[in-house]
């Protein structure tokens, strides 16, 4: 377990990471202080630069077995923390308020407590994964050829949840967290003096039939297999002026759905509404896509998994608020493992994440760590009959 030292430890840790916030693509000093941190565990290997900042620490029994990965997020959001702190944000426009820092120090924790207590076969690998906020990260890591080395049979994270009880933990099998992707959508025709709008090509007409039908695509509802949902975030239309009949407009939609098929359905029927809108306005239509994430699909083995960790040590558990609307990264571990989500709450009334005056409860890292430390050790233990199987 944990000792007074550690907690007090690890929590200025973590408290030091809130304070050095850096975004997706971003993450060199704060992958430089992980690395360090996981340098003094002495673990068997540390892996680094994956899928850009991303770094992983091995822990090896030596003896075979199955690989178990648990991952964190390196990566903050570009929100002004307003929080009254000692460890606020010292970089402007930058914010730990999705609870990274404290999800990374929970696996620094966990790296602590295998040290004292090896796993009697397989491996252990801790994944501190960039970009997560974005959606790049995981398939940047997956698809970076050292990840190989390390591919893992099963795969477990933890993601704070505020309106859940202090401790609770809420997950399911199947779907935890949509598929989901901006979609950026520009129609393109020629600016015109306002008193001749006929001499150019406005895109005002073509985006008010347009706005509406991308809204039908989808109106969200129960999260079954059917799911869809679009959410006009943005529209622009020409320059703020009187003067000049408009040739550009942009719009933004985030689509989401219950799987990774079901978003390419959405994103191909939004397109093609989008061309034929261009087309009957005699517009030029391009598109670019961002924030892309996979459905997040809890293996029903993992689960199980998970829960039987949380019963031997008592944490209450439920699938209450769950599946989740909101995209996760994680998703893309599960191509290739058992995979498992679990949503941890930080007490009611807690803050909600990416609001400024959000912060991590540093009493969830011991919580944290020793539910990892427990499924590794289920898994990893002797006499467990579980092996290794890369083709899951």
């Amino acid at each position: 377990m944990l000792t007074n030292r550690d907690i007090k430890e690890l929590t200025a840790f973590r408290r030091a990471l809130h304070q050095h916030p850096e975004v997706s693509g971003e993450e060199a000093e704060t992958a430089r202080r992980i690395t360090e941190a996981l340098e003094a565990l002495a673990p068997s290997q540390i892996l680094t630069g994956l899928g850009g900042h991303g770094v992983a620490a091995v822990f090896d029994s030596g003896a075979p077995g199955p690989t178990v990965l648990f991952r964190a997020e390196l990566d903050a959001l570009p929100i002004q923390e307003i929080n009254n702190i000692p460890w606020a944000s010292q970089i402007a426009g930058k914010s730990h308020v999705c609870g990274h820092d404290g999800h990374m120090t929970m696996l620094l924790a966990l790296g602590r407590l295998l040290v004292r207590q090896p796993v009697a076969k397989g491996r252990v690998v801790l994944m501190f994964q960039p970009a997560e906020e974005d959606g790049s990260g995981a398939r940047a890591v997956v698809a970076d050829p050292a990840f190989a080395q390390i591919a893992p049979d099963w795969a477990f994270a933890i993601h704070v949840e505020p309106g859940r009880p202090f401790g609770h933990v809420a997950s399911c099998a199947g779907l935890i967290n949509c598929a989901s992707l901006g979609l950026k959508i520009t129609l393109t025709g020629k600016t015109a003096h306002a008193a001749t709008p006929e001499d150019g090509t406005s895109p005002a007409l073509a985006v008010a039939a347009l706005l509406p039908q991308l809204d039908d695509l989808g109106h969200g509802g129960t999260l079954g297999d059917d799911f869809k949902l679009v959410t006009l975030t943005h529209v622009n239309i020409g320059a703020p002026t009187f003067g000049i009949a408009p040739a550009d407009a942009v719009i933004y939609a985030t689509l989401r759905t219950a799987d990774d098929a079901g978003i390419t359905a959405l994103e191909e029927a939004a397109r093609t509404l989008a061309a034929e809108a261009a087309k009957a306005h005699g517009l030029q239509v391009a598109f670019e896509v961002h924030d892309h994430f996979a459905a997040s699909i809890n293996d029903t083995e993992a689960y199980e998994v998970a829960v039987k960790a949380m019963d031997t040590l008592g944490i209450s558990h439920s699938r209450e608020g769950v599946p989740m609307r909101a995209s996760e990264d994680f998703g893309v571990f599960g191509w290739g493992a058992k995979a498992a989500m679990l949503c941890l709450g930080p007490g009611e009334g807690y803050a909600a994440l990416h609001n400024p005056d959000y912060d991590f409860p540093d009493d969830l890292i011991p919580l944290g760590s020793a539910l990892f430390a427990r499924i590794a050790h289920d898994l990893l233990s002797e006499g467990t009959g579980l092996s290794a199987n890369h083709a899951l």
